[in-house]
């Protein structure tokens, strides 16, 4: 692939909210405040915003940031809708806009009252619409739901239980995952699950919500925003020197993307595409990754995304992440700041804000030593996947 992205685009600010349960303040307030923060992150006026690209939520509107930041010529806007793949693929797309001339200061935020919403998508309950703010929303409720299928763990849960069928994988990898993920946790001031101890006796023991998933394997739902900055290469040269340069970036669907129940593979994965096109297009190989920040709404979502980028093979990744290799001062550290299991559900902006703050050098006690290279994923809905390299 043409590496029409490389080094062309840069982000230079970066920001996020408080991570609570329960908040006062609207959605909107929020990522509008986020938005505020990471341009001053970056140390430039919010008024010379000349593009947005909302992840996943359609408000604030364009509008809503004209108004709010002061913009006086926004050339360039979109919202990018594929759920927890959105923040990654938002990115990517605000370098293609900056690459392509159509905008020089690229807002990428997104936010979500998970916790505060009227119904949370872990209650099973539903609106009375049926199911809400998931695709495919007529085959959920229309065929699944009949079945009993009424919440995420137990769409994903179709999907896991494929997986250890075929490939008679390890659970003991989705472990890994859930105690890595809290230690690294407990580095980072911002995490919600902070000074929450997680051990292998609390994990085996939590109950089995649907199988396979224990409760430690499945997401946190909190409130919170987050924003990125993203800059050309002309304006992170007059900036800070923090600007991280984005060396590559791509989304990939599945074949069949809604339906799971009838899908002809269930294990196929968009990320699959999205990972070659973005190395390629970055010019690096696994072994340069050195760190990597995957979205993980469930364990095995990460056991599985390191398979289907390459990694390892299908089936494998319960061994790959065995013996410390996952965590920090090991030979791929993997979210670095507790993840969306235990720093909070940030929709996987929290994920790109933190790879920016490693090649920063600013991660503290969680900094991954010689931090050059880091890879993003978002992972969404039922298999949409984005993935962004970027290095310092």
């Amino acid at each position: 692939m043409v590496a029409t992205l490389t080094d062309k685009a840069y982000i230079a600010g970066v920001a996020e909210t408080e991570y609570v349960r329960g908040t006062p303040k609207s959605e909107r307030q929020l990522i509008l405040e986020a938005s505020a923060a990471a341009c001053r992150d970056a140390g430039i006026d919010p008024s010379t915003i000349d593009g947005i690209v909302m992840a996943w939520k359609d408000v604030p509107t364009n509008e809503d940031f004209i108004a709010a930041l002061g913009i006086k010529d926004l050339r360039f806007h979109s919202h990018v809708h594929i759920g927890g793949a959105s923040p990654v693929a938002a990115v990517v797309q605000a370098a293609a806009a900056i690459a392509a001339g159509l905008a020089t200061r690229v807002l990428v935020p997104t936010g979500h009252n998970w916790f505060s919403r009227p119904v949370r998508l872990s209650s099973m309950e539903q609106t009375p619409g049926g199911v809400g703010n998931v695709p495919g929303a007529e085959i959920r409720n229309n065929l699944e739901n009949p079945a009993g299928l009424l919440a995420a763990m137990q769409w994903y849960s179709l999907h896991a239980n494929r997986w250890f069928h075929e490939t008679k994988a390890d659970p003991a990898g989705m472990e890994t995952v859930a105690l890595t993920t809290r230690r690294h946790a407990h580095l980072n001031s911002k995490a919600y699950m902070r000074d929450r101890e997680l051990t292998s006796e609390q994990y085996r023991a939590s109950p089995v919500l649907v199988k396979p998933f224990h409760l430690f394997d499945i997401c946190l739902e909190t409130d919170g925003a987050a924003a990125v900055l993203v800059v050309s290469e002309e304006e992170a040269r007059h900036m800070n020197g923090r600007a991280v340069a984005i060396a590559g970036g791509a989304e990939g669907h599945a074949e069949c993307p809604d339906d799971l129940s009838t899908r002809p593979n269930i294990l196929d994965m968009g990320i699959t595409k999205a990972a070659s096109r973005a190395f390629d297009m970055a010019g690096v190989r696994h072994d340069d990754i050195d760190f990597a920040e995957i979205y993980d709404c469930f364990t095995f979502i990460v056991l599985r995304q390191l398979e289907e980028m390459g990694f390892c093979d299908r089936g494998e990744a319960s061994d790959f992440v065995s013996g410390g290799r996952i965590a920090l001062g090991g030979d791929m550290p993997v979210n670095t700041h507790g993840g969306l299991l235990s720093q909070a559900h940030g929709i996987g902006m929290n994920h790109v804000i933190e790879a920016v703050i490693q090649l920063r050098g600013e991660a503290g006690p969680a900094q991954v030593e010689d931090a050059h290279i880091g890879l993003v994923t978002g992972y969404g809905d039922f298999s949409d996947g984005s993935v962004v390299i970027l290095h310092n």
